[in-house]
Parts: C-alpha cells; structure tokens; sequence
C-alpha cells in the first residue's frame, strides 16, 4: 500500500500570517510537490491569487491550489472538502504533501474529523496542526482571553456570556495545535513577546512548541513531517464545541468586498483605509490595488490599523486593472466603505 499522503492544516484568526507562511513554503519547497488547499470566508478570493503569483512556484504549479470561497471550511466540509480531497488523493504519485489554509474564523476541529472518513483515512493523513499567532495582536488584547475584563462584564451585567466568540475561537484554533507559529515577533520588544507567550501556553492543553517568526519565514523543515497523525488523537484537543452537533458562527462577523475600476496612491489609500477600519469594526483588510502609471500590482494588508504592502508581480496584458479590496468585521456598512473609497481613486 502507497504511504498516506501528509496533510498539514494551518490555521489561525485573520491577519495573522498564514499566506504569508504557506507562500514562504511553496517559494522554498526543497523540491517537494506541495498541493495546497485555500478556503476563503467570502466570494472573492485573494490568497488563493497570492499563492499562484509566487513568482518561484512552477507555471503549472497553479493547478495544485485549490480555492474554496463563500463558506467556513468547517461548515462546509461535505459539500466542499470532500470532493476536492477526492481529486487529490487520484493524483497522489505526483503530490508529495498538501496543505489546508482554512480561514481565519474556522475551528480545526471538524475539518480533521473529516480525515477520519473512510475514503480519506486510507490515503491521507493529517501531519499536524500549525496555529499562527499575530504577536502584536494578542499583546494589544487582540481576540485572546482577558480575564479581568470579561469579570468587570459579568459583574455589570449578569447576562452576558463569559466568553465572546472570537475568544472562543482563539482558545479552539490554540488547543488543536500540534505548533504554534508566533508571527510577527519584531513588531514587540522582548517582554511583550514574553507575556504572549505565556498567555498562549495558559491555552495550551498539552506541551506544544512556541516558535518565533518575522513574517512567517521558516525553514521548512520545522514545520513539515511532524507526524502527529492528529486524526487519532482529537481527543487530547479540547473545544469549545465538542458537545455541540454542529455549531455556529457570530452571524454579525461578515465579509464584503469591493471592486473599483480605479487607482490609487497606496499611501494616501493606506490613511483612508486605517480611517474606515477606526470607524467600523473591521478585523482584517485584504487585496490587490492599481497605483497609476505603475506596471506592478499592489498587495495591501491590514489587520485593524496596522496596514503592510508589497507588489507581487506585474499586471498580466489581458487583465483589468482593477483595485479589488476584502473587508471582514462586525456589522459592516458595505456601502459607506465604497463610497469613501470612490471619492479618493482616481479612474484606471
């Protein structure tokens, strides 16, 4: 019987690096045939587009990433994990490992149990759980848990619930680690970063190796071939949801996009963007933008306030060059960001 093919799902809440780790993999791949699987929480799909413009990545590479979008993963398992890791496994001679990229508010849990699955259990197996952590984030009081201030909510007031969704979410995506990837570590200096650390070990139900990042780059090798076979042993992984049959999403958290047939200056955008992110609740800002009378596409990232940006490879002759934005947060006003943004482009 052929070996299972290892299967490494990389997890984490939004902004916290995980393209940024799975590019770095695929652009130092040591000669390993990566499949990689991107599941993307709305309809337009920007890291899937990250990970084929890698510029390192063979030309028909781009047919071993697939992108599910307009769904949570972990909602959608059978209808659209299943048939795509079917796929997969017909063409496992020429794959040597697959990685699931899910998105940032799935919880690990039901995507591995999935593995469990006849059909998928004799053929794949799943290597590890790789959780990403922002740094910076958490230090801020960024979706982690924060004792005091969930007690001052209690004691105002005796219906709230102990913990928000979103800590929930951070707490699952910790406790089915196999490895964290504490990413982002130069934005801190050393005792913040020592406090996060602790913090996430508090979350941690078994001995799990923390691992610093600047920008997600690691060596391969730390992160592949764990062999954890995690489909055995969820039950050391405690959820939040474990009694649950199925569970349910923050129906408040969305996402909406925008797409505009205009360019921009990036840091004039970059203030207006920081701006709307300080007028509505937004966790993450994602896409690709046009800058006038330039050759290159612009990637622009924001998780809050804190914005980065970089051009990943020159527009292609038959593509539009469009300015194409992802917002996930709270009760958006899709209309009020695109006006905004409207009023500050210049026409392409």
């Amino acid at each position: 019987m052929a070996a299972k093919i290892p299967v490494t799902v990389i997890t984490g809440f939004l902004g916290s690096g995980k393209t940024s780790l799975i590019r770095h993999l695929l652009q130092n791949n040591q000669g390993r045939r990566i499949a990689v699987l991107v599941n993307e929480f709305g309809e337009l799909g920007i890291d899937g587009e990250l990970l084929k413009s890698c510029q390192i990545c063979p030309e028909d590479g781009e047919s071993n990433i697939f992108e599910l979008t307009n769904g949570c993963l972990c909602c959608t398992v059978q209808e659209e994990f299943f048939p795509t890791m079917l796929e997969l496994i017909k063409r496992r001679d020429s794959i040597d490992c697959i990685l699931i990229e899910t998105s940032g508010l799935a919880l690990p849990k039901p995507l591995i149990k999935a593995f469990r699955w006849q059909e998928i259990r004799n053929a794949a197996t799943v290597d590890a759980v790789i959780t990403v952590v922002d740094c910076a984030a958490v230090a801020a009081g960024t979706f982690a848990s924060n004792p005091e201030a969930v007690a001052a909510q209690r004691q105002a007031d005796d219906s709230l619930e102990h913990e928000t969704p979103l800590q929930e979410l951070f707490e699952d995506q910790l406790a089915c680690a196999d490895l964290v990837v504490l990413n982002k570590t130069d934005l801190v200096d050393e005792k913040t970063k020592a406090q996060v650390e602790e913090l996430i070990k508090q979350e941690l139900p078994r001995v799990v190796k923390i691992v610093e990042s600047d920008r997600a780059q690691l060596d391969p090798s730390i992160l592949l071939g764990l062999n954890a076979a995690v489909e055995d042993n969820l039950d050391s992984r405690p959820s939040h949801h474990d009694t649950e049959e199925e569970h349910e999403h923050d129906e408040e958290i969305i996402s909406t996009h925008v797409i505009l047939d205009r360019a921009f200056d990036p840091e004039k955008l970059q203030h207006q963007l920081q701006a709307i992110a300080q007028q509505q609740e937004i966790y993450r800002i994602k896409g690709f933008v046009a800058v006038p009378n330039k050759a290159m596409r612009l990637v622009m990232q924001g998780v809050g306030t804190r914005f980065d940006q970089f051009y990943d490879r020159p527009w292609q002759p038959e593509e539009p060059r469009q300015t194409r934005l992802v917002f996930i947060g709270r009760d958006l006003k899709s209309s009020e960001i695109e006006s905004q943004l409207v009023a500050l482009g210049v026409r392409s």
